[in-house]
């Protein structure tokens, strides 16, 4: 890859401290309004599961109302993202952001029928893409390249332990809050994030760098999906991010496997909270100043492998215990997927990064709703969670081996390293 973010580069060693993105101010208010909207998101989750169970009594229904959540996210990626390349990145972002606070903020009304309810998040969802896509596309130009890794592992540390935090509280403050004020605080944090972007945020204009921007969605799209198949390094580190879909699964299928292996209720959030617990740990441990970015890309393949590989356990039929630390392992290396998205990202000419990390955000989704999906159908054939969860970890691992050799060969025709800048 030959061009440099234009005036953005950083002069900053890329072994400087966290503490340092945090003295950046503009990323001090992305990061801020991220934070925030991460807990409003979490609580929202909670407030409208137990909404719709209060008013059906179904868990179907409660289990698709969830779904709501993350689904609309597959297709707007595809056909929203685009977004983020045709106008200014920092006006898509308030833009969603107050579409979903308009939106949320009505769901938040008492009394809203439930088809209605229904509706008003997929059309809330949708705009969560478009805002991701320009996100991911700013920050290079927020940081500069070396410091662009850092500040996606921050941000990835903040929504870990944003999901710890929903774990542990989510379910007690919705209950003391009450369903509807709990979806009014999550409008409330969008409206928030408007402010803090549009105020904290320079106003750049539209990268017109490359070729004419396409004017039509399916030739902008096409661009997209073309430049990915056909630069190896590219399609390597999107088939690094789409082994998630293996490594979802113990989440998918948290509560059947703890009723299998005889623990309790609470040992479902433990589940839960395992994986994203590593994931904070591996982020840590890989961004030490001692380890640099070329080396955290050959560790791509090896980690990846070493996210799969752990599952096998589950074969065994484990207690919760071992589950535990298994699932902590699998997360530790599972933080491979911060240097895979920043290289991705960074590897992506600056005027298409929105639509290609969009379409690289909604395979994602897909794999991980297909891992989801063809899990909990292997556990009702089989009639064992554990023992879907460890044929994953087989199938997982033996095509995180095979990534791992294209990634690698990729990375030897490029001369062993991956130029970014000129």
């Amino acid at each position: 890859m030959t061009e440099r973010i234009p005036g953005e580069a950083s002069a900053e060693p890329e072994n400087g401290t966290s503490g340092s993105l945090i003295r950046h101010g503009e990323f001090r208010t992305l990061w801020v309004a991220f934070a925030q909207s991460v807990l409003g998101d979490q609580l929202a989750r909670v407030a409208l599961s137990l909404l719709v169970f209060e008013r059906t009594e179904s868990a179907g229904w409660t289990a698709a109302t969830y779904a709501l959540t993350t689904l609309p996210a597959l297709l707007s990626g595809v056909l929203l993202s685009g977004l983020a390349d045709r106008f200014p990145r920092r006006t898509v972002m308030i833009g969603c952001d107050l579409v979903r606070a308009a939106l949320v903020g009505l769901m938040a009304l008492p009394g809203t029928p439930l088809p209605l309810l229904a509706g008003l998040l997929v059309l809330a969802q949708l705009a969560e893409a478009p805002f991701g896509a320009s996100k991911g596309a700013l920050m290079p130009a927020v940081l500069g390249e070396r410091l662009y890794e850092r500040g996606q592992r921050v941000m990835m540390i903040t929504y870990q332990a944003g999901q710890l935090i929903g774990f542990g509280a989510g379910g007690v403050l919705v209950v003391w809050l009450g369903s509807h004020l709990s979806l009014g605080l999550n409008a409330l944090t969008f409206l928030i994030s408007a402010v803090l972007i549009r105020l904290g945020v320079k106003a750049r204009p539209v990268d017109t760098s490359a070729d004419a921007r396409p004017k039509r969605l399916h030739t902008q799209v096409g661009r997209a999906a073309s430049l990915i198949w056909s630069d190896p390094r590219l399609r390597s580190l999107v088939a690094l991010g789409w082994l998630a879909g293996f490594i979802v699964l113990p989440e998918g299928l948290a509560a059947p496997f703890a009723e299998e292996a005889g623990g309790g209720a609470a040992s479902v959030g433990l589940l839960l909270a395992a994986h994203p617990a590593g994931m904070v740990l591996g982020a840590a441990f890989l961004g030490r100043p001692g380890i640099g970015a070329e080396r955290r890309r050959r560790l791509l393949g090896p980690l990846a492998v070493g996210a799969n590989l752990p599952l096998v356990v589950y074969w065994a039929g484990p207690g919760v215990g071992v589950a535990l630390l298994v699932l902590l392992v699998s997360g530790v290396c599972s933080a491979y997927q911060i240097t895979a998205g920043a290289t991705f990202v960074l590897l992506t000419p600056a005027d298409q990064r929105g639509q290609a990390l969009g379409l690289a955000r909604s395979g994602l989704t897909a794999m991980q709703g297909i891992g989801v999906a063809a899990g909990g159908l292997a556990a009702e054939l089989t009639d064992s969670s554990a023992r879907t969860i460890g044929g994953a970890g087989v199938v997982g691992t033996l095509c995180a081996v095979l990534v791992a050799v294209s990634w690698s060969r990729a990375r030897g025709r490029s001369g062993g390293t991956i130029p970014l800048s000129a």
